[in-house]
């Protein structure tokens, strides 16, 4: 028997052990047939067209498997319009408007030698290359690889794929790295949840972006081991699998990437305003009393907030789905009164469950929690000591159902409006258990879209005219459809853990997911080495924190301003107080500037979100997103645009007063705080006193500056428009009601503004949404 021969054999007795489950669960999407099933001397290669610029191609030695539909994440419809197939010399040809997908000719294999005997792969080969419109080279996939292997009692494969890399090529996104880099160029990235990484949790979303007109969506939930560009080559490898199944999209601008990876797995809904905002929390409030408390300091200060956030323990014990009354005694009063102060309010739940708590026996009977392979259910964490609490199966479409009925019957019924769903990796790891779906090995990476996706679905059907949002803390492909705020878990409270924030939020925004923020301060117990420079904020007064960590005043300030001009902002931890005012005498007025900052931006960030709803583009965006002309920006990861104007510098590091900063080339930049204008293409440095990050604002912007208000709550009136002139510029003003759906559809108000720098004029197409003229608003920023 060839090598070949046997690799098949083993394929077909592999499917066979599996039972088919995973084939079940591909079958469940229905999809139609590939536009090509293709042999390749026994490999078989579907070819489907999702749109112009989006192909998926499947690779099995099974055809079932090959035109099998994707796996979970992908939601869209394939569609051929406008293809054409070919068949010459080369190969099998398939031509869009945008691109040219080769799937290689391969002659039969002469008999092999007698060193090929021994090394060479017993697969059929496929090679195939993805042309541009133009005819450019975009990437070539030279191999796949089927290795058998045992995992979790399954007889299965590693499945993977290998394609060139250019020597200049870079690599983006594949979720939430915390190693402290932004390309990902020459490493091995684990693509898996991993809240216990080393560096800080890890979260894989599995769509990968270059900097060459191209990103691969890879279709597979398993562990994923990926190499990009490391000797030459980039390889996907799957740890449990039966086929390779991936999508390619193409496009001129990394703005069509994002479009098309949101017509695959789904738009990005608008956020309801207050998610712009302040949210105010802490692990843990202990009593409605503080709580509120902490509410009234905000509005007694004058300070603006938005949300305040209930953590764990508010229970009875967990998986009680409840709230106890001897310290919350009247949680529906206790929102009530949030929103007499024009607050809102989130409620984290997590998907465990005791075994002395009332819901255990019967989600355990109906087979709705994690089992280990005798059935029995998975209690805790022995890893960590942590035997509190059975996970829920979310993979179950009727677990999720259940699930939402509880929290909107037992905790919405109180007057909460939001959930954080906790634990979304999920914290009780899948591996060598079992799903009702299958293996949690094979399952690693889909919790976190099927435990929020059950709520999303909930929230639309039973509250069809109230926004929804999800606090969430990992994610996998699509979720952003389901209304997720993600945020960097658990992070230490120290300045390295700040600095690795910044790459980590980049590396998850180009990964299609645009709403991402970090616990400010950080969570985890404020403790670190002692201070290496003089110290910037006077840490007397501060309760924050022991007083033995005198920098940490400093840290929280370096930490909030970073944040003021992330897409969230959220104040969470693990220490003695969190509010603005707790970290010091010197420290609060500084903050409370931040925050009024914060506030004075919020048109612009919401007319930021509207956008991403619209095209699917991330407003955080790393420099190689709008200046893919300038090699320079390639690799950095410590500075970023915040929408198309800003350009925001953090200072991660302890008594820092000067930084450097590079100004991408091909535009001018206006210092925010002077406005002194600079030529870009150039690294300046930048005076950094505490109460300052470096921040630039592009030549050509046009900035809404919104009054000060309280909360969302209020309706802003615009208080300015500023112009910074250079180029021209447009700028699509939105608002809306904040907190309802209408804006999916003819709901809202936009307004064009549009700058002609030749006449420094600024002219607006529609009325403002506050309904303000534009007269006395503009103020034309010109340079020094």
């Amino acid at each position: 028997m060839t090598g070949r021969a046997r690799a098949a054999q083993v394929a077909q007795k592999g499917l066979l052990a599996l039972g088919l489950s995973w084939m079940a669960l591909a079958a469940s999407g229905a999809a139609a047939e590939p536009m090509a099933l293709l042999d390749r001397n026994g490999s078989r290669v579907a070819v489907e067209p999702y749109a112009p610029n989006i192909v998926r191609v499947t690779i099995a030695l099974d055809p079932a498997l090959a035109s099998a539909s994707p796996g979970e994440g992908p939601n869209a419809k394939a569609d051929a319009a406008g293809w054409t197939h070919r068949a010459d010399a080369s190969g099998d040809v398939f031509a869009s408007s945008a691109l040219t997908l080769t799937v290689d000719a391969q002659p039969y294999p002469p008999a092999p030698t007698m060193m090929q005997r021994y090394f060479a792969p017993s697969l059929p080969p496929v090679t195939l290359s993805v042309k541009s419109a133009d005819g450019t080279v975009l990437t070539r996939m030279t191999g796949w690889e089927m290795a058998p292997v045992t995992v979790n009692g399954e007889k299965t494969f590693k499945a993977g794929a290998t394609f060139d890399a250019a020597a200049d090529e870079h690599y983006y996104g594949l979720g939430q790295n915390q190693e402290g880099t932004l390309d990902l160029r020459g490493r091995q990235i684990d693509c898996a949840h991993n809240y216990d990484a080393p560096a800080g949790e890890t979260v894989c979303v599995p769509f990968m972006v270059t900097n060459k007109g191209y990103g691969i969506v890879w279709d597979n939930p398993a562990r994923t081991l990926v190499w990009p560009g490391l000797h030459g080559s980039t390889r996907f490898q799957s740890q449990v699998g039966e086929r390779v199944s991936f999508f390619v999209i193409t496009g001129k601008t990394t703005d069509e990437l994002y479009a098309g990876y949101a017509k695959l797995t789904g738009e990005t809904p608008l956020p309801p305003k207050a998610a712009f905002g302040l949210i105010q929390s802490k692990a843990r409030y202990e009593t409605q009393k503080e709580l509120l408390d902490v509410a009234q300091g905000y509005r007694q200060r004058n300070l603006p907030l938005d949300v305040m956030v209930l953590d764990w323990f508010y229970w009875s014990r967990m998986g009680q789905l409840d709230i106890d009354r001897t310290y919350f005694p009247d949680p529906k009063g206790m929102n009530e009164q949030l929103k007499s102060m024009g607050m809102r309010s989130i409620i984290s739940v997590w998907p465990r469950f005791e075994r002395e708590s009332r819901y255990f026996d019967m989600l355990s009977s109906k087979g709705w929690l994690l089992k280990d392979k005798e059935g029995n259910v998975v209690d805790g964490l022995p890893m960590r000591y942590d035997r509190a609490g059975a996970l829920i199966d979310s993979t179950n479409p009727e677990a999720r159902e259940w699930f939402w009925g509880k929290l909107r019957d037992n905790i919405l019924s109180e007057g909460f409006d939001w959930f954080w769903l906790d634990e979304t990796e999920p914290d009780l790891i899948p591996d060598g258990y079992f799903y009702s779906i299958g293996s949690g090995d094979r399952y690693h990476n889909l919790f976190p879209l099927v435990h929020t996706g059950g709520v999303a679905a909930g929230s639309e059907r039973d509250r069809p005219n109230f926004r929804n949002m999800i606090l969430a803390r990992a994610a996998y492909l699509g979720s952003q459809r389901n209304g997720g705020l993600f945020w960097s878990s658990d992070v230490k409270s120290t300045w390295e853990a700040l600095e690795r924030q910044v790459p980590a939020g980049l590396g998850f925004t180009a990964s299609g997911l645009a709403y991402w923020g970090s616990d400010i301060g950080g969570w985890q117990w404020p403790s670190g080495p002692k201070a290496q420079h003089p110290l910037l904020v006077d840490p007397a007064g501060a309760t924050a924190m022991a007083p033995d960590y005198t920098d940490y005043p400093e840290l929280f300030v370096r930490w909030f301003e970073y944040s003021v001009f992330t897409p969230t902002l959220r104040i969470h931890g693990q220490r003695p107080g969190a509010s603005l005012w707790e970290y010091g005498t010197a420290a609060e007025p500084i903050l409370a500037d931040w925050l009024r900052l914060r506030y004075s931006l919020i048109p612009y960030l919401y007319s930021l979100g509207r956008g991403t709803y619209e095209t699917g583009a991330p407003f955080m965006r790393a420099l190689f997103m709008d200046f893919p002309n300038d090699p320079k920006v390639a690799t950095i990861g410590d500075e970023y645009m915040l929408g198309k104007a800003f350009l925001v510098a953090p200072v991660t590091k302890q008594g820092q007063t000067r930084r450097s900063v590079y100004l991408p080339a091909g535009t001018a930049w206006y210092d925010y705080w002077t406005n002194q204008r600079f030529e870009g293409g150039q690294t300046v440095e930048v005076d950094t006193p505490i109460e300052r990050i470096p921040v630039f604002v592009k030549a050509g912007s046009i900035v809404p500056i919104g009054a000060q208000v309280q909360s969302t709550a209020t309706k802003q009136m615009i208080d300015s428009i500023r112009v910074y002139p250079g180029a021209d510029a447009s700028f699509t003003l939105y608002d809306d009601d904040g907190t309802t759906n209408a804006y999916r559809g003819k709901g809202g108000r936009k307004a064009e503004l549009v700058w002609d720098d030749a006449s420094g004029r600024l002219t607006s197409r529609q009325a403002l949404p506050t309904g303000q003229s534009l007269n006395g608003l503009v103020r034309i920023m010109a340079g020094q």
